[in-house]
C-alpha cells in the first residue's frame, strides 16, 4: 500500500482480528463512519478538515483504497462492499492516521438456500425417517444469521402433503418428517422468503405383509403361486423381490428362489404326497401347505 504509515503496516502484519464485533460508530479525528452498512448496499464515510488523504477500508476478504479530499464524503456504490463482516477504516493524512471500525451486515432477504436432505431412498411409513436442513445465504453468499421462518413441505403424487415452518437459528434451520404411506418420488421443498430449493426422496414399499400362496397339481409337479404381494400400506412390492418356496419331504429340503413379476411369484416343485411347503421373502414368512397323499 502506497504511503502507509508504520502503525498501519504493524496492524496489517499482525493480522488483526476481523471477526464481527458489536456495531460501533467511529469518530476519530477526521473520520466518521456509519453505525452499520448492509452488504451490497451503498453507504458513505464522512471526513472533516481539508487537504488530500488516503482512505483504506479493510475487511474479511476485502481491501479498498480511495484517494479523498478531507471535508468531502466518500461514497461507496451498491456492490462495492458485498462481503459481510467487521471492517476497519484507516484515514492517512498529514503524517497521521485515524482509525475506525464498523460492521457490514448480510442483506435482509434470502438469495440462495443450501438444502441438504437425507436419505435419498427409504421405505414408506417411517416415523421421522426424512431429515432436511437448510443454510440461508443472501444474494452475495453471506450467511444470514438473523432468524427467518423456513417452510418445509413433503408431498407425493396423489398423496397428502406434510408441511411445517421453523425459525432459523444462526443461519440454519432443520426438520424431520415421516415418509408417507404411498410409494413414489416425494418432492421435498424448503422455502425462505421468495427463495426455494427442492430435493427428491424416493419412497419405496416396505416389507411384504400377509404373504400367502396357493398350490395346484400340474402333472407330476405342484404349481405354486402367491397372491399379489403388498406391504402393510397396500403398495405392491417391486418386481425382482426374491421369494423362496421350500418343500420338505422325508427329511430332505428343496428350495426354489424366484423373483416377483407383476406383483406375484410362481414356481414348481416335485409332487410328493405328504410334503410340507412353505413360502418366505426376506424375514417375512407366509402360509404353509401340506400336500395330500
Amino acid at each position: 500500500m502506497r504511503n502507509a504509515t508504520p502503525s498501519l503496516l504493524t496492524w496489517l502484519a499482525c493480522g488483526a482480528s476481523l471477526i464481527a464485533a458489536p456495531m460501533v460508530q467511529a469518530q476519530s479525528g477526521d473520520l466518521s463512519l456509519p453505525q452499520k452498512a448492509i452488504a451490497g448496499s451503498a453507504f458513505t464515510i464522512q471526513t472533516s478538515g481539508s487537504g488530500p488523504a488516503i482512505l483504506y477500508l479493510v475487511g474479511t476478504g476485502a481491501a479498498l483504497q480511495r484517494q479523498v479530499q478531507l471535508g468531502e464524503p466518500v461514497s461507496f456504490a451498491a456492490g462495492d462492499v458485498d462481503i459481510a463482516g467487521h471492517y476497519v477504516a484507516f484515514l492517512e493524512h498529514g503524517g497521521s492516521t485515524d482509525v475506525g471500525e464498523f460492521d457490514v451486515l448480510p442483506a435482509s432477504q434470502p438469495g440462495r438456500l443450501a438444502f441438504l436432505a437425507k436419505p435419498s431412498r427409504l421405505s414408506v411409513d417411517q416415523h421421522d425417517g426424512i431429515s432436511g436442513a437448510v443454510y440461508i445465504f443472501d444474494a452475495y453468499q453471506n450467511l444470514i444469521t438473523r432468524s427467518i421462518p423456513v417452510t418445509f413441505q413433503l408431498s407425493v403424487p396423489a398423496g397428502s402433503t406434510q408441511s411445517t415452518t421453523v425459525q432459523s437459528h444462526e443461519g440454519t434451520a432443520w426438520t424431520q418428517m415421516n415418509s408417507s404411506s404411498r410409494e413414489g418420488a416425494a418432492k421435498f421443498v424448503a422455502t425462505a422468503g421468495n427463495v426455494s430449493s427442492t430435493r427428491v426422496i424416493q419412497q419405496v414399499p416396505g416389507d411384504p405383509c400377509g404373504l400367502k400362496m396357493n398350490a395346484r397339481p400340474d402333472g407330476d409337479k405342484i404349481a405354486l403361486a402367491t397372491d399379489p404381494i403388498k406391504d402393510c400400506s397396500g403398495n405392491p412390492v417391486p418386481d425382482g423381490t426374491i421369494v423362496t418356496f421350500t418343500e420338505i419331504f422325508n427329511g430332505e429340503q428343496t428350495t426354489v428362489d424366484v423373483p416377483v413379476k407383476k406383483d406375484i411369484a410362481q414356481a414348481e416343485v416335485q409332487a410328493h404326497p405328504g410334503a410340507r411347503i412353505t413360502v418366505a421373502t426376506g424375514v417375512v414368512l407366509g402360509n404353509e401347505i401340506r400336500w395330500g397323499r
